[in-house]
């Protein structure tokens, strides 16, 4: 079926929890149904990530993030392409099913520089498991301690790959918040009830999901996305069957969720309240190997300074990037800067005023909308 650039826009707004609406309107949700709609969330960045679900959860705070971190609703591990999520809690498992074994297979000549070798995960394994069974948890200093005192040096990113190797792996995961990051805790104990799925089950599930937090989005999108393969994904599209369906945006096909296909079309003009002020890494973004149609490629390097992988926080207005914000937080006030790659309309400057807004109503405190930085 043939659509336009705008109807992949509107579609994907309304799949990343970013359509318009009227904060006063919306439905109630939090930040554990914000991650479990779009499945994994980048949190590579702490502070951003937990923006990410704010401004797709009007109304909650910081404050309720992390009490959703404390409580063991939302979850943060690596469940694929060796980058910080917030994920459901009852679905790491089956997702790190899916991935673990090309992750860990990835870093095997890593492991030989760092001198890392199977003796050495397995006694962090011990260590760690004994300290921590029975509900408990530690911060990644006090582990880092433990290993040492204990014979394994972590020195040059060791500590940093025995953490990563025994969360891959399904031992551990990020838990409860710890001074201004979260303690490390088993996810067997953190995560009492998880979901399991069969192999062909797990690819066809990560794709529904993806698709129904991402769409439209391409099979190459989604191969890049889980760091999977192209047969893993001709697999979960099979299984799928008519849950999913696909669109023609010109010449190219992208797929979506049934659901999300009959969803109704938004209104042609701009209003204030489809102007976002997006988290730097956000899924709007990272979610696709291919990022064109939200991001013209002229402006690239505005996002990316560098092509250096560090993504700024960025405008978004009816689905395409205009331009790029940054902040000055001190304890009582955030000044927002944006830096629109071209003149702003009235109606979208009403826009980043009312994100600013939002933004500071999420951490707290007072707000002014400064200029460009």
């Amino acid at each position: 079926m043939p659509a336009s650039i705008a109807d992949l826009l509107r579609l994907r707004l309304i799949a990343q929890g970013l359509s318009p609406h009227d904060v006063d309107d919306a439905s109630p949700v939090d930040a554990a149904a914000v991650v479990q709609h779009l499945l994994a969330v980048q949190a590579q960045d702490f502070g951003a990530a937990c923006w990410a679900l704010g401004v797709r959860a009007p109304g909650i705070t910081i404050g309720d993030v992390t009490a959703a971190l404390d409580a063991g609703t939302v979850i943060r591990s690596w469940p694929m392409r060796g980058t910080l999520h917030f994920v459901p809690p009852a679905d790491l498992g089956w997702m790190l099913g899916v991935t673990t074994q090309r992750m860990i297979s990835g870093l095997t000549l890593r492991h030989r520089q760092l001198e890392l070798e199977d003796a050495d995960f397995g006694r962090a394994r011990d260590l760690v498991t004994e300290a921590l069974s029975g509900g408990r948890s530690i911060g990644r200093a006090e582990l880092m301690e433990l290993w040492e005192a204990n014979g394994i040096a972590t020195a040059g990113q060791r500590g940093y790959h025995l953490i990563y190797y025994l969360a891959q792996t399904g031992l551990l995961c990020w838990g409860p918040t710890h001074r201004s990051q979260q303690a490390l805790v088993l996810l067997d104990e953190w995560v009492p009830e998880p979901r399991h799925l069969e192999p062909d089950e797990a690819l066809s599930e990560f794709l529904v999901r993806y698709l129904a937090g991402h769409g439209p989005a391409t099979i190459k999108d989604f191969v890049w996305w889980t760091k999977g393969t192209v047969a893993g994904a001709k697999t979960a599209l099979a299984v799928a069957g008519e849950r999913l369906t696909s669109v023609e945006v010109d010449g190219t096909e992208y797929w979506l969720t049934s659901e999300l296909a009959g969803m109704p079309a938004a209104p042609a003009r701009t209003t204030a309240s489809s102007v976002k002020l997006v988290p730097a890494f956000d899924e709007y973004l990272l979610g696709y190997q291919t990022r064109d149609p939200v991001l013209d490629p002229a402006h690239a390097s505005i996002v990316v300074p560098g092509g250096n992988g560090v993504f700024a926080p960025v405008i978004v207005s009816r689905g395409r990037i205009v331009g790029i914000w940054k902040r000055t937080p001190t304890a009582k006030r955030v000044t927002v800067h944006p830096q629109p790659f071209d003149r702003l309309t009235r109606v979208e400057e009403s826009g980043v005023e009312r994100g600013a807004r939002d933004y500071a109503r999420f951490l707290g405190v007072d707000v002014a909308v400064g200029a460009p930085r």
